[in-house]
Protein backbone atom coordinates (compact mmCIF):
# COMPACT_ATOMS: atom_id res chain seq x y z
CA UNK A 1 0.00 0.00 0.00
CA UNK A 2 1.20 3.59 -1.27
CA UNK A 3 1.75 5.39 2.16
CA UNK A 4 1.22 9.42 1.68
CA UNK A 5 4.28 11.09 2.67
CA UNK A 6 4.04 13.42 5.48
CA UNK A 7 4.28 16.78 5.05
CA UNK A 8 8.07 16.76 6.83
CA UNK A 9 8.90 14.13 4.68
CA UNK A 10 8.06 16.16 1.68
CA UNK A 11 10.28 19.05 2.47
CA UNK A 12 13.14 17.01 3.02
CA UNK A 13 12.69 15.06 -0.12
CA UNK A 14 11.76 18.22 -2.13
CA UNK A 15 15.58 19.80 -0.64
CA UNK A 16 17.06 16.44 -1.46
CA UNK A 17 15.61 16.97 -5.41
CA UNK A 18 16.59 20.49 -5.52
CA UNK A 19 20.56 19.65 -5.26
CA UNK A 20 20.35 16.41 -7.88
CA UNK A 21 20.16 18.53 -11.14
CA UNK A 22 22.77 18.97 -13.53
CA UNK A 23 21.59 22.55 -14.66
CA UNK A 24 22.58 24.26 -11.66
CA UNK A 25 21.23 28.03 -10.80
CA UNK A 26 18.16 29.29 -9.06
CA UNK A 27 14.09 27.74 -9.78
CA UNK A 28 13.20 29.82 -11.98
CA UNK A 29 8.82 30.91 -13.08
CA UNK A 30 9.23 30.63 -16.77
CA UNK A 31 8.54 29.09 -19.92
CA UNK A 32 10.96 26.21 -20.06
CA UNK A 33 11.28 25.20 -23.35
CA UNK A 34 13.07 27.63 -26.59
CA UNK A 35 10.75 28.85 -29.00
CA UNK A 36 12.19 26.24 -31.27
CA UNK A 37 10.64 23.12 -28.89
CA UNK A 38 7.03 22.63 -30.03
CA UNK A 39 6.66 18.90 -29.99
CA UNK A 40 8.33 16.67 -27.04
CA UNK A 41 8.71 13.01 -27.27
CA UNK A 42 8.85 10.41 -24.76
CA UNK A 43 10.68 7.35 -24.91
CA UNK A 44 10.70 4.35 -22.32
CA UNK A 45 9.19 1.31 -20.89
CA UNK A 46 5.98 0.34 -18.99
CA UNK A 47 6.49 3.01 -16.78
CA UNK A 48 6.45 5.85 -19.46
CA UNK A 49 3.72 3.80 -21.24
CA UNK A 50 1.51 4.36 -18.38
CA UNK A 51 1.81 8.28 -18.68
CA UNK A 52 0.38 9.52 -15.63
CA UNK A 53 4.08 11.72 -14.98
CA UNK A 54 3.45 13.17 -18.49
CA UNK A 55 -0.08 14.11 -18.01
CA UNK A 56 0.88 15.00 -14.65
CA UNK A 57 3.66 17.41 -16.48
CA UNK A 58 1.57 18.92 -19.46
CA UNK A 59 -1.19 19.56 -17.40
CA UNK A 60 1.14 21.84 -15.14
CA UNK A 61 1.95 23.55 -18.57
CA UNK A 62 -1.16 24.23 -19.82
CA UNK A 63 -2.50 25.53 -16.32
CA UNK A 64 0.46 27.69 -16.14
CA UNK A 65 1.59 28.87 -19.49
CA UNK A 66 -2.15 29.06 -21.33
CA UNK A 67 -0.38 31.19 -24.23
CA UNK A 68 2.10 28.84 -25.02
CA UNK A 69 0.92 25.33 -27.43
CA UNK A 70 3.38 22.30 -27.25
CA UNK A 71 2.69 18.62 -27.89
CA UNK A 72 3.96 16.03 -25.66
CA UNK A 73 4.04 12.53 -27.64
CA UNK A 74 3.97 9.17 -25.44
CA UNK A 75 6.22 6.36 -27.40
CA UNK A 76 6.44 4.65 -24.42
CA UNK A 77 6.43 0.60 -24.82
CA UNK A 78 6.42 -1.80 -21.74
CA UNK A 79 8.72 -4.37 -21.58
CA UNK A 80 11.11 -2.34 -23.79
CA UNK A 81 15.02 -2.49 -23.74
CA UNK A 82 17.99 -0.41 -25.52
CA UNK A 83 20.05 -3.27 -24.73
CA UNK A 84 18.08 -5.40 -26.87
CA UNK A 85 17.98 -7.75 -23.97
CA UNK A 86 15.62 -10.26 -22.77
CA UNK A 87 15.29 -13.25 -19.79
CA UNK A 88 14.61 -16.62 -20.37
CA UNK A 89 11.12 -16.90 -19.18
CA UNK A 90 9.85 -13.12 -20.28
CA UNK A 91 6.04 -13.28 -20.27
CA UNK A 92 5.11 -16.54 -19.55
CA UNK A 93 7.72 -17.24 -22.52
CA UNK A 94 4.67 -15.50 -24.49
CA UNK A 95 7.55 -13.52 -26.15
CA UNK A 96 10.97 -11.74 -25.53
CA UNK A 97 11.44 -7.89 -25.04
CA UNK A 98 11.22 -5.69 -27.39
CA UNK A 99 14.31 -3.62 -28.13
CA UNK A 100 13.98 0.03 -29.18
CA UNK A 101 16.69 -0.35 -31.95
CA UNK A 102 13.52 -2.18 -33.92
CA UNK A 103 11.54 0.87 -34.14
CA UNK A 104 13.50 4.04 -32.87
CA UNK A 105 13.45 5.38 -36.66
CA UNK A 106 9.94 4.98 -37.63
CA UNK A 107 8.98 6.81 -34.51
CA UNK A 108 11.03 9.56 -35.15
CA UNK A 109 10.08 9.55 -38.49
CA UNK A 110 6.67 10.01 -37.95
CA UNK A 111 6.70 11.72 -34.74
CA UNK A 112 9.59 14.95 -35.98
CA UNK A 113 10.11 15.70 -32.10
CA UNK A 114 12.23 18.82 -31.40
CA UNK A 115 13.18 17.44 -27.27
CA UNK A 116 13.34 13.59 -26.19
CA UNK A 117 13.13 12.67 -22.99
CA UNK A 118 14.09 9.19 -22.80
CA UNK A 119 14.29 6.87 -19.61
CA UNK A 120 15.88 3.46 -19.75
CA UNK A 121 17.42 0.90 -17.53
CA UNK A 122 14.92 -1.05 -15.51
CA UNK A 123 14.13 -3.21 -17.86
CA UNK A 124 17.84 -3.39 -19.51
CA UNK A 125 19.34 -5.30 -16.16
CA UNK A 126 16.79 -7.62 -16.99
CA UNK A 127 16.66 -8.58 -12.97
CA UNK A 128 19.62 -10.23 -12.94
CA UNK A 129 23.05 -9.15 -10.67
CA UNK A 130 25.24 -7.39 -12.27
CA UNK A 131 27.42 -8.34 -15.18
CA UNK A 132 30.12 -6.81 -17.23
CA UNK A 133 28.19 -8.11 -20.54
CA UNK A 134 24.44 -6.70 -19.95
CA UNK A 135 26.38 -3.80 -18.29
CA UNK A 136 28.29 -3.21 -21.65
CA UNK A 137 24.41 -3.63 -23.64
CA UNK A 138 23.23 -1.00 -21.89
CA UNK A 139 26.22 1.62 -22.24
CA UNK A 140 25.95 0.63 -26.10
CA UNK A 141 22.24 1.14 -26.66
CA UNK A 142 22.31 4.22 -24.38
CA UNK A 143 25.49 5.96 -26.93
CA UNK A 144 23.03 4.50 -29.85
CA UNK A 145 20.22 6.38 -28.62
CA UNK A 146 21.32 9.37 -28.42
CA UNK A 147 23.78 9.60 -30.99
CA UNK A 148 20.46 8.51 -33.37
CA UNK A 149 18.96 11.53 -31.59
CA UNK A 150 21.57 13.60 -32.51
CA UNK A 151 21.46 12.41 -35.80
CA UNK A 152 18.04 12.94 -36.46
CA UNK A 153 18.38 16.74 -35.95
CA UNK A 154 16.46 16.43 -32.09
CA UNK A 155 17.52 20.38 -30.71
CA UNK A 156 17.40 19.07 -27.12
CA UNK A 157 17.92 15.27 -25.39
CA UNK A 158 17.31 14.97 -21.84
CA UNK A 159 18.28 11.61 -20.09
CA UNK A 160 16.40 10.12 -17.00
CA UNK A 161 18.31 8.39 -14.90
CA UNK A 162 15.83 4.34 -13.94
CA UNK A 163 12.92 4.68 -11.43
CA UNK A 164 13.61 2.83 -8.33
CA UNK A 165 13.54 -0.96 -7.78
CA UNK A 166 11.60 -1.70 -4.47
CA UNK A 167 12.77 -5.27 -3.44
CA UNK A 168 10.14 -7.19 -1.34
CA UNK A 169 12.24 -7.87 1.21
CA UNK A 170 15.57 -6.05 0.80
CA UNK A 171 13.87 -2.82 -0.53
CA UNK A 172 16.38 -0.36 -1.95
CA UNK A 173 19.35 -2.66 -2.19
CA UNK A 174 20.03 -5.86 -4.62
CA UNK A 175 18.59 -5.39 -8.00
CA UNK A 176 18.32 -1.67 -7.06
CA UNK A 177 22.15 -1.06 -6.58
CA UNK A 178 22.49 -2.53 -10.15
CA UNK A 179 19.78 0.06 -11.20
CA UNK A 180 22.82 3.00 -9.35
CA UNK A 181 25.67 1.48 -11.48
CA UNK A 182 23.42 2.18 -14.04
CA UNK A 183 22.35 5.44 -13.03
CA UNK A 184 25.35 6.47 -12.31
CA UNK A 185 26.95 5.79 -15.62
CA UNK A 186 24.36 8.05 -16.98
CA UNK A 187 25.05 10.42 -14.91
CA UNK A 188 28.92 10.90 -15.67
CA UNK A 189 28.06 11.87 -19.29
CA UNK A 190 26.92 14.99 -18.55
CA UNK A 191 30.89 15.69 -17.41
CA UNK A 192 32.14 13.33 -19.99
CA UNK A 193 30.43 14.40 -22.85
CA UNK A 194 27.52 17.42 -21.76
CA UNK A 195 24.84 14.95 -22.37
CA UNK A 196 21.48 16.31 -19.72
CA UNK A 197 20.87 14.10 -17.35
CA UNK A 198 18.15 14.15 -14.65
CA UNK A 199 18.92 11.70 -11.67
CA UNK A 200 15.47 10.46 -11.14
CA UNK A 201 16.81 7.15 -9.68
CA UNK A 202 18.87 8.81 -6.80
CA UNK A 203 16.33 11.32 -5.88
CA UNK A 204 13.40 8.27 -5.42
CA UNK A 205 15.85 6.04 -3.93
CA UNK A 206 16.37 8.93 -0.99
CA UNK A 207 13.44 9.45 -1.27
CA UNK A 208 12.07 5.71 -0.60
CA UNK A 209 14.42 5.29 2.07
CA UNK A 210 12.93 8.54 4.04
CA UNK A 211 9.80 7.24 3.78
CA UNK A 212 10.80 3.58 4.90
CA UNK A 213 12.35 5.35 8.01
CA UNK A 214 9.04 7.12 8.91
CA UNK A 215 6.51 3.88 8.29
CA UNK A 216 8.23 0.59 7.51
CA UNK A 217 4.99 -0.15 5.18
CA UNK A 218 5.84 3.16 3.01
CA UNK A 219 6.13 2.59 -0.90
CA UNK A 220 6.16 3.65 -4.11
CA UNK A 221 5.43 0.30 -6.37
CA UNK A 222 3.57 -2.66 -5.03
CA UNK A 223 4.96 -4.50 -7.35
CA UNK A 224 8.69 -3.61 -7.00
CA UNK A 225 9.18 -1.69 -10.67
CA UNK A 226 5.79 0.36 -11.06
CA UNK A 227 5.33 3.11 -9.00
CA UNK A 228 1.91 4.18 -8.18
CA UNK A 229 0.28 8.03 -8.05
CA UNK A 230 2.40 8.99 -5.45
CA UNK A 231 5.81 7.97 -7.46
CA UNK A 232 4.41 9.43 -10.75
CA UNK A 233 3.89 12.50 -8.95
CA UNK A 234 7.20 12.58 -7.46
CA UNK A 235 8.81 11.82 -11.03
CA UNK A 236 6.48 15.53 -12.64
CA UNK A 237 7.92 17.62 -9.79
CA UNK A 238 11.52 16.17 -10.06
CA UNK A 239 11.04 17.12 -14.26
CA UNK A 240 9.32 20.29 -13.65
CA UNK A 241 12.06 21.21 -11.13
CA UNK A 242 14.81 20.47 -13.53
CA UNK A 243 12.72 22.58 -16.22
CA UNK A 244 13.27 25.87 -13.57
CA UNK A 245 9.66 25.94 -12.45
CA UNK A 246 8.60 26.38 -9.15
CA UNK A 247 6.63 23.55 -7.70
CA UNK A 248 5.13 23.53 -4.37
CA UNK A 249 5.93 20.71 -2.34
CA UNK A 250 2.25 19.15 -2.94
CA UNK A 251 2.02 19.91 -7.09
CA UNK A 252 -1.29 17.55 -6.99
CA UNK A 253 -3.23 19.89 -4.76
CA UNK A 254 -1.20 22.88 -6.93
CA UNK A 255 -2.52 21.54 -9.92
CA UNK A 256 -6.23 20.21 -8.54
CA UNK A 257 -7.04 23.54 -6.59
CA UNK A 258 -10.35 24.48 -8.70
CA UNK A 259 -13.01 22.77 -10.58
CA UNK A 260 -11.41 24.08 -13.47
CA UNK A 261 -7.41 22.84 -12.93
CA UNK A 262 -9.61 19.96 -12.53
CA UNK A 263 -11.60 19.05 -15.99
CA UNK A 264 -7.93 19.85 -17.42
CA UNK A 265 -6.21 17.77 -15.75
CA UNK A 266 -8.77 15.37 -16.76
CA UNK A 267 -8.74 16.44 -20.71
CA UNK A 268 -5.15 16.48 -20.61
CA UNK A 269 -4.72 12.69 -19.21
CA UNK A 270 -7.52 11.60 -21.68
CA UNK A 271 -6.17 13.03 -24.53
CA UNK A 272 -2.68 11.23 -23.17
CA UNK A 273 -4.51 8.08 -22.89
CA UNK A 274 -5.82 7.95 -26.63
CA UNK A 275 -3.01 9.67 -28.25
CA UNK A 276 0.18 7.13 -26.93
CA UNK A 277 -2.06 4.22 -28.32
CA UNK A 278 -2.84 6.11 -31.80
CA UNK A 279 1.07 6.40 -31.99
CA UNK A 280 2.16 2.75 -31.04
CA UNK A 281 0.07 1.84 -33.85
CA UNK A 282 1.00 4.44 -36.45
CA UNK A 283 4.57 3.66 -36.00
CA UNK A 284 4.72 -0.27 -35.53
CA UNK A 285 6.57 -2.39 -32.87
CA UNK A 286 6.38 -6.09 -32.14
CA UNK A 287 5.05 -6.25 -28.63
CA UNK A 288 2.01 -8.37 -28.80
CA UNK A 289 -0.82 -8.28 -25.86
CA UNK A 290 -1.39 -4.26 -26.11
CA UNK A 291 -4.42 -2.02 -26.52
CA UNK A 292 -5.41 -1.20 -30.37
CA UNK A 293 -5.29 2.49 -30.74
CA UNK A 294 -7.38 4.85 -33.13
CA UNK A 295 -6.31 5.47 -36.52
CA UNK A 296 -3.55 8.38 -36.08
CA UNK A 297 -5.70 10.90 -38.08
CA UNK A 298 -8.74 10.02 -36.42
CA UNK A 299 -7.00 10.37 -33.25
CA UNK A 300 -5.14 13.83 -33.93
CA UNK A 301 -8.83 14.86 -35.21
CA UNK A 302 -10.04 14.42 -31.43
CA UNK A 303 -6.80 16.09 -29.81
CA UNK A 304 -7.68 19.26 -31.71
CA UNK A 305 -11.00 18.75 -30.38
CA UNK A 306 -9.99 18.23 -26.67
CA UNK A 307 -7.39 20.72 -27.03
CA UNK A 308 -10.48 23.41 -27.88
CA UNK A 309 -12.62 22.10 -25.06
CA UNK A 310 -9.49 22.76 -22.78
CA UNK A 311 -9.11 26.25 -24.07
CA UNK A 312 -12.71 27.15 -23.34
CA UNK A 313 -12.19 26.56 -20.10
CA UNK A 314 -8.50 28.30 -19.58
CA UNK A 315 -10.94 31.65 -21.03
CA UNK A 316 -13.42 31.54 -18.65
Amino acid sequence: MVVPMTHATLKKTFLFVAVVFFCGGSLLAQWPFGAHIKRVLFLGNSITYSGEYISNLEAWLVENYPAHQIEFVNAGLPSETVSGLSEEGHAGDRFPRPDLHERLQRVLKAVKPDMVFACYGINDGIYQPLAPDRFAAFRSGMDWLHQSLVKAGVKRIVHITPFVYDDEKTRTKGYNDLMAAYSQWLVAQHKKRGWEVVDLHAAMTKALETGIAADSNFRYAKDQVHPGSEGHWFTSRLLLAYLHQKVPADIRQALLSTEKNEKIVALVARRQAMMKDAWLGATGHKRPEMPVGLPLAEALDKYKQIAAEIKCLQEK
